[in-house]
């Protein structure tokens, strides 16, 4: 298994990045919801959600340890805001 093919390194692909931060007071990256569906979607074999929607929930919690921001939010509040239905346009 190639380490090029973890979600994490996606992620920083994705944002053109070198590393993520080492603290939230630094967290400068931000995906959008766009770019979140677009990495579930290539990771769909390896992640375990049977939706879309459940992958990129599965993302998000990965941007959580990697303190990227989702949509301009923290990932916990782009999670608890997704519960709520704030980006159900994204997933119809």
């Amino acid at each position: 298994m190639s380490a090029r093919n973890e979600t994490p390194h996606i992620i920083i692909q994705t944002l053109g990045a070198k590393k993520c931060n080492g603290d939230w007071e630094s967290a400068s990256e931000n995906l959008s919801m766009d770019q979140v569906k677009q990495i579930a979607d290539k990771q769909k074999g390896r992640l375990t959600g049977a939706t879309l929607y459940a992958r990129s929930r599965e993302i998000m919690g990965t941007c959580v340890s990697m303190r990227v921001n989702v949509e301009g939010l923290s990932p916990k509040d782009a999670l608890a805001a997704m519960a709520e239905g704030r980006f159900d346009e994204h997933f119809e």
